[in-house]
């Protein structure tokens, strides 16, 4: 381009700033997205804590007080015991999330090496808290259970010896892996709603016909569409990475923020030609809400940063390999859980860049069709 054509990619540009600043709705809600919004999601926690947990004593021996006696804070509120009879209505109310029924002897079972069977009866309306819950009443009654055998010099053991080391996230805290995806799935959406809502802005208030009339090109106005609203997202974004999740809600941030922030560009670019081509199907900001509401479901829950990719049908992991945000994830998961370089992110870097280019293309094409409809 010749530097009359830059020239007018950031004039228009800063126009964009100036008509964003002056809109105290979209600029409140670029605050709300990425400092509220991020603090509430990543404080959800799916972790066992403060479970309920009723416990049906049939053998009243030492072994089975000390199995009540091990269920503690912070995981599980003190064990309630409770008749046989007494199961399905307590669990029923809502009162207890977990019982456990320790059979008649009991004990004296597990000195014999006879294995009885404890039957924990979960309620799994709250299905992760209900998994994880009941895989640490399993460790603790296995524990307990051996502890036991061996202080009273019966050698019972386990098959075998498991040693799990945890990587990035020791603790297993679900606010580290929340709080960074929620910044991830707001950049989606705040590129695609402000890209939009500036080309959309100008058909409602009949400006795009002063636009028509100057000497510049639809590539040009298109480009300076992105650009601005891409900027202010990039920096709310780090802004909230950093001083939100990272000192706030302390949060540790394992690789090159410069690498991520560079990555994000990339993405708000291919995403803001997204942007750009729904909306020249649309007529107006109502049109447009409706249209980008599956797009943005579908991007969201869809690219890992809800759920692992393994996890969906296989045709869909197919199918969004040709869209950008599952390469953006997957990059920001790299830098910013495991502290990957450039050496490991590199293809995910270029395949950005293939997007960036493609959606583009595609969407000067049409873009300039609309112009021309105009």
């Amino acid at each position: 381009m010749t530097r009359m054509r830059w020239e007018n990619i950031w004039r228009l540009g800063i126009k964009e700033l100036y008509g964003l600043a002056a809109d105290p709705v979209l600029l409140l809600i670029v605050a709300f997205v990425f400092t509220v919004a991020v603090y509430s999601v990543g404080s959800i926690k799916f972790e066992t804590e403060l479970a309920s947990v009723g416990v049906v004593d049939e053998d009243n021996s030492e072994l089975s007080r000390r199995i009540a006696g091990a269920l503690l804070e912070p995981y599980f509120k003190p064990a309630v015991e409770i008749p046989a009879d007494a199961i399905d209505r307590e669990m029923n109310s809502g009162r207890l999330l977990f019982v456990i029924e320790i059979p008649p002897d009991f004990e004296e079972d597990v000195l014999a090496d006879k294995r009885p069977t404890v039957q924990i009866n979960v309620d799994a309306t709250a299905l992760t808290l209900a998994g994880n819950g009941a895989s640490y009443l399993q460790s603790i009654i296995l524990q307990e259970s051996l502890s036991y055998a061996a202080r009273r010099e019966v050698k019972i053991e386990s098959p075998i010896d498991l040693v799990i080391r945890t990587r990035f996230n020791p603790n297993l805290r679900t606010q580290w892996f929340n709080a960074i995806m929620a910044i991830i799935q707001n950049v989606t959406l705040l590129v695609i709603v402000l890209v939009g809502a500036a080309l959309l802005r100008e058909r409602e208030h009949g400006t795009v016909e002063h636009l028509l009339v100057m000497p510049v090109r639809p590539a040009e106005i298109m480009i300076a569409k992105i650009w601005p609203n891409g900027l202010v997202v990039m920096v709310a974004a780090t802004a909230s990475l950093w001083f939100v999740v990272h000192e706030f809600m302390d949060v540790p941030l394992a690789g090159s923020l410069p690498l991520f922030v560079a990555g994000t560009a990339l993405y708000q670019v291919s995403i803001g030609a997204l942007a750009i081509l729904l909306a020249t199907f649309t007529g107006s900001m109502a049109q447009y809400g409706l249209l980008i509401i599956p797009v943005v479901t579908v991007l969201d829950l869809m690219s890992g940063a809800t759920t692992p990719m393994e996890s969906m049908p296989v045709g869909w992991q197919y199918a969004m390999q040709f869209t950008p945000t599952p390469h953006y994830v997957a990059l920001a998961q790299a830098v910013l859980y495991r502290g990957a370089g450039l050496d490991i992110v590199w293809p995910e870097l270029v395949v950005l860049v293939g997007f960036t280019a493609v959606f583009l293309g595609i969407s000067l094409v049409r873009f300039r069709k609309a112009i021309m409809s105009m």
